[in-house]
């Protein structure tokens, strides 16, 4: 189990396809959801302001996203997904949420054990 695991490596696929961490590969996703400020990003991102401009500035610098005013204060910024950044977005969701091709490729009545298994392992209660 230990050797099919770590084979899944997740943030490797993100570093090939996207050239992204997980931090903003992550962003992305959220961003696609719904423009943010940089205070909100800020806070799902859980880290402070300047860490959550400086990961924004990156991702515009590679034309991912754009600050925009938002409606309803001029003050503020909002960040938005630009097309490629939408395009990034979605294959970083793609690399982050769908089942490796192993566990795609089982057949039914494995995927049920499966679930039973780590349905059991996550109300274990922790050690």
């Amino acid at each position: 189990m230990l050797t099919f695991v770590t084979g899944q490596d997740r943030l490797r696929a993100l570093r090939l396809e996207l050239d992204l961490g997980i931090g903003k590969a992550e962003l992305l996703v959220k961003l696609a959801q719904a423009p943010m400020t940089l205070r909100e990003i800020a806070h799902v991102a859980e880290v402070d302001s300047s860490a959550a401009t400086v990961a924004v500035d990156r991702l515009e610098r590679r034309g991912l996203v754009e600050r925009r005013a938002h409606p309803d204060d001029k003050r503020r910024r909002l960040v938005h997904l630009t097309d490629a950044g939408e395009r990034a977005a979605a294959t970083a969701r793609h690399i982050l949420t769908d089942p490796p091709p192993a566990l795609a490729a089982l057949g039914a009545d494995d995927l049920a054990a499966l679930t039973r298994i780590f349905a059991t392992l996550n109300s274990a209660p922790p050690p």
